[in-house]
């Protein structure tokens, strides 16, 4: 029996964690608990002298000054001051009329309101509570399919994710010991991308069940101008005009990938800005106007969270900033879009601030049983024999990154990303890199992945967000005045079937064309560190003669 503990101290371990975990256990307890138990069990074994756990209280004061999880309560402190000062209701109302009387107009409004609360908020229950409760009786109003509209909802929201600056890519980019920019940089494509292809199943499904998510009535559109028209030419010229000048001011630049996209968008956002700002003094001024007034609505609504995502996202590309002094530029610019409105007070700044307390703390206390349960796992070598088993896995890294994912995608069924990304990612670092995956992609394809684990049962925390405002029984809609049915739990997990499948597809496009992730290597030198070999050529010393 002492042998049979002794070669398989490491499987009965992480065995041990899970069945635990299942049980129901906080993970963070349970992680903590199993590594001391079964560190005092290899000390009796004698695979470990006792002074082996003496290692503990260094592990827990690296985790104390981890500069990085800096960055985690000043972007949940941004996203809920952003959530509370109205901003969301704001830019889905706008972008709403937007689209008008497009069918499906209203989704198409969700899924580019939760890219842009993503790259703002970078937290998931921010964007699905706030989009749950502004958009999700508008589109129960005007008609829309319960499922459709419950998981365009849900999904958008799960965006905070892998947009940049999620709390998942800085955890992710701290466990696998890599830059959080370089990993920011290279989910910057994913994350675009995943919300178009939303937007691509929202337009499939108006195309084949048009009554699924019907358009604005006409009556219903507001900002029109004198002659009853929406003046939607000039809203186009705006756009391509403040993009063609993005486009000129860096066409000459040094600067590639998220970074261009970045900075010409903040060249854009000026430039709009100032023609919003001219014409509407015109207006005033000598009752002339060059732009329709849906035009300036769009771009006064748009360009105080762009700019936000600039002074966080930009200042980290061009290397002005690390994550964490971005985080608090984003937190400061988040009260300063808050005074505007004014909408800053007290009781609001308390609950962002109690709230962002609870998460970190969270997040802290996790990263603590899981620096105990590693330090035995490690210990007992179980990061060999986790080593040695996936990397003799056949199909090299493509045959690694199926059996990963699926792995994780299965694990998120039970487990939360926090836990996933404590417990697991650490383990498969080291076997990503000895069969050459690099780290950052890696990174990114799981990012994808755990975004799965918030919108399937049975702990979808995307879906138990939606469920905690959206209405369970029928109610009377104040502005029609008409009954109108709630939205049963069932119709919630429904309607986020499609998403889950479109992001497994997701995992799929990311390992099939690692150029989305890897252009962020662009950015840099080009030159490893780790292969610079310096050598200094000094002359000989001649001996002094004797004296």
């Amino acid at each position: 029996m002492t042998a049979f503990l002794i070669h398989n101290m490491a499987p009965l371990m992480f065995a041990s964690l899970i069945v635990v975990l299942l049980i129901g256990y906080p993970a963070a307890f349970s992680l903590a608990a199993v590594g001391l138990i079964f560190g005092l069990l290899g000390i009796g074994l004698g695979l470990f002298q006792p002074n082996f756990l003496q290692a503990l209280p260094e592990r827990v004061y690296g985790i104390m000054s981890n500069d990085t999880l800096l960055a985690i309560p000043f972007f949940t402190f941004m996203g809920l001051i952003l959530e509370r000062s109205g901003m969301a209701e704001d830019l889905l109302d706008t972008i709403g009329q937007l689209f008008g009387t497009v069918r499906g107009g209203l989704a198409y409004a969700v899924i580019f309101v939760g890219a842009l609360l993503a790259a703002t908020t970078g937290v998931v229950a921010a964007s699905v509570i706030a989009m749950g409760l502004i958009s999700l009786p508008i589109m129960l109003r005007y008609g829309y399919d319960r499922r459709v509209a419950s998981g365009v909802i849900a999904a958008s929201g799960t965006l905070a994710q892998i947009i940049p600056p999620s709390l998942v890519l800085i955890v992710m980019a701290d466990q696998l010991g890599r830059s959080v920019g370089d990993m920011y940089e290279g989910a910057f494509v994913p994350g675009i991308t995943l919300a178009a292809l939303y937007a691509v199943y929202i337009f499939l499904m108006t195309i084949m069940f048009p009554k699924t998510a019907p358009g604005l009535p006409a009556e219903d559109v507001v900002f029109r101008e004198d002659d009853g028209q929406r003046g939607l030419p000039s809203l186009v010229i705006l756009a391509v005009a403040s993009g063609m000048f993005g486009w000129s001011m860096m066409r000459d630049s040094n600067t590639h990938g998220a970074d261009f996209v970045v900075l010409s968008m903040f060249n854009a956002i000026v430039f709009a800005f100032v023609v919003a700002v001219v014409n509407w003094a015109c207006d005033r001024l000598f009752k002339f106007r060059f732009l329709s007034r849906l035009a300036q609505q769009v771009t006064f609504a748009m360009v105080p969270p762009l700019f936000l995502i600039f002074l966080v996202l930009g200042t980290i590309f061009i290397g002005l900033a690390t994550p964490t002094e971005g985080g608090a530029m984003g937190a400061t610019g988040a009260m300063i879009l808050a005074i505007m409105k004014r909408r800053l007070s007290w009781d609001l700044v308390r609950q962002a601030t109690e709230s962002t307390a609870k998460l970190s703390s969270f997040v802290i206390f996790i990263l603590l049983g899981a620096r105990t349960f590693s330090l035995t796992f490690y210990g007992v070598d179980g990061h060999h024999w986790v080593e040695d088993l996936l990397v003799s896995l056949p199909g090299g890294q493509i045959g690694f990154l199926a059996f990963v994912n699926i792995f994780v995608f299965f694990l998120a069924f039970f487990l939360d990303f926090f836990e996933i990304a404590f417990i697991v990612i650490p383990l498969l670092a080291a076997p990503a890199e000895r069969l050459g995956i690099d780290l950052i992609w890696f990174g990114v394809i799981l990012g994808v992945n755990l975004q799965t684990s918030f919108l399937h049962p049975p702990f979808g925390f995307a879906l138990f967000y939606l469920r905690s405002v959206a209405p369970k029984e029928s109610y009377i809609d104040r502005v029609s005045g008409k009954r109108t049915d709630g939205i049963t739990t069932g119709q919630i997990y429904w309607g986020a079937i499609p998403f889950v499948i479109i992001q497994c597809l997701m995992v799929a496009l990311v390992i099939a064309f690692p150029a989305m992730v890897m252009h962020y290597k662009g950015l840099g030198t080009g030159v490893d560190p780790n292969k610079v070999n310096i050598q200094i050529d000094l002359p000989p010393i001649e001996p002094e003669p004797p004296q």
